[in-house]
C-alpha cells in the first residue's frame, strides 16, 4: 500500500463518517466533543477529543466563531461583507480589502492559471442569473450578455496597496469554490493552537482531519451521486483533507435536464461530463479549489491534472456513473 494510503482512507461527499468511537470504552467515548451549526450556507461540524470537557467545548465554540467571521468577510450574500463591497465598486475604482481576503483572491487566481481557467471566481458573472431554489435559469441572450465578464484576468490585485479592481463592468466574483476550504484550514489552525491533537472539521463538502481517531483512521465515505444513502467507496483518512464537488448539491431539473451550480467558465452553463469529484490532499483550501477545477475539466483532463500534482489524489464519478481513481488510490479501488 502506498505512503498516501497509509495516511488516507477514501470516501466521501456530504460526508458519511463511519465512527470508530463505538469501539471505545464508555469513559473515553465521553471525551469526544461535538458541535454543529448552519454557517456559510452549509452545515459546519466539529468533532474533537479533549480530556477537559469545558476546554473542549470552548475549542468547538472557537471554530464556530471563526466560521462566522469568515462568512461575514467573504459571503456574496451579506451586503456589508468585503466581498460584496468588491462586487459593488471594483469596476469603478480599486477597493481596499483585508490581507486575508486579498491573499485568498490571489490564491484563487493562481489556481486559475494552474487549471487553464477551469477554476475561475468570475463565474459568478453568469452564476447570479440562476436561482436553484426557484428553478430559474437564464435565457441564451442573458448568458451571451454575461459571458464576456467571465475571465479571471479581469481581476487585478495590487499587493502593495492591498486593493482589488476589475477591468470591466459586469464582473462579479464568488469564492464559493475555495472559501469553505480556507475556513476549515483556519479552524484547524485554531484547534492546533489550543493544543487539540485529534479532530475533524467539516463545512459541507470540505473536511480536514487533525491527527487520527484515537489510534484509528477516520473512515470517510464518498456518496453515490444518485443515491443519497449510498456510498461508492470508503477511505481511511488521517491528518489530511478531502473535498467533494457534486451535481447534487444545488440543482433543479427542468424538462429532464439537471441545472446545477458548477458552471463552465466558457459557456456559463452547468458542466455535464461529471457527477462528482472528491479530492484528497494536505489542506482543504487546495482540495476545495481542485474539486471544482477537476469537475469542470472533466474526467480525462481532470485526472491528468491530478497525476501531475504531488500529494493529491482523486475519486471521479463521470456522467454515466463510472468511478475513476487516480493512481495513488489503486489499492483502495481494488478493494
Amino acid at each position: 500500500m502506498s505512503d498516501f494510503m497509509n495516511r488516507f482512507v477514501v470516501l466521501r461527499f456530504p460526508l458519511f463518517l463511519f465512527s470508530a468511537v463505538l469501539l471505545l470504552p464508555p469513559l473515553a467515548q465521553a471525551q469526544w466533543i461535538k458541535g454543529e451549526e448552519p454557517i456559510m450556507g452549509t452545515s459546519v461540524r466539529v468533532e474533537l477529543w479533549h480530556e477537559d470537557r469545558a476546554r473542549g467545548e470552548a475549542a468547538v465554540a472557537a471554530v464556530m466563531a471563526e466560521m462566522h467571521r469568515i462568512d461575514k468577510l467573504m459571503s456574496p450574500f451579506i451586503a456589508q461583507s468585503e466581498l460584496s463591497h468588491i462586487n459593488q465598486s471594483a469596476a469603478d475604482h480599486p477597493v481596499v480589502v483585508s490581507r486575508e481576503l486579498l491573499d485568498l483572491i490571489k490564491r484563487s487566481l493562481e489556481f486559475s492559471v494552474k487549471t487553464s481557467g477551469s477554476f475561475d471566481i468570475t463565474f459568478a458573472s453568469a452564476g447570479f442569473l440562476y436561482d436553484y431554489r426557484r428553478a430559474i435559469k437564464p435565457t441564451e441572450q442573458m448568458l451571451e450578455t454575461a459571458l464576456p465578464a467571465i475571465d479571471y484576468r479581469h481581476v487585478i490585485v495590487d499587493d502593495k496597496q492591498s486593493t482589488v479592481s476589475f477591468t470591466r463592468q459586469g464582473v462579479i466574483i464568488d469564492l464559493g469554490g475555495i472559501a469553505k476550504g480556507h475556513a476549515v484550514d483556519q479552524s484547524i489552525a485554531i484547534l492546533r493552537n489550543l493544543g487539540i491533537e485529534q479532530a475533524l472539521v467539516s463545512a459541507g463538502g470540505d473536511s480536514r482531519i487533525l491527527g487520527d481517531k484515537r489510534g484509528r483512521p477516520w473512515m470517510i465515505g464518498v456518496r453515490d451521486p444518485r443515491n443519497e444513502e449510498g456510498t461508492i467507496v470508503a477511505i481511511p483518512l488521517t491528518d489530511s483533507a478531502i473535498s467533494t464537488s457534486g451535481d447534487y448539491e444545488r440543482y433543479f431539473e427542468l424538462n429532464g435536464v439537471r441545472y446545477h451550480h458548477i458552471l463552465s467558465p466558457v459557456t456559463g452553463k452547468s458542466v455535464k461530463s461529471t457527477r462528482s469529484v472528491s479530492i484528497l490532499g494536505p489542506n482543504a483550501t487546495t482540495t476545495d479549489a481542485l474539486s471544482t477545477s477537476v469537475f469542470v475539466l472533466g474526467p480525462k483532463r481532470g485526472l491528468a491534472l491530478i497525476e501531475s500534482l504531488p500529494g493529491i489524489e482523486a475519486v471521479i464519478v463521470d456522467k454515466k456513473g463510472r468511478v475513476r481513481f487516480s493512481s495513488g488510490l489503486n489499492d483502495v479501488s481494488a478493494q
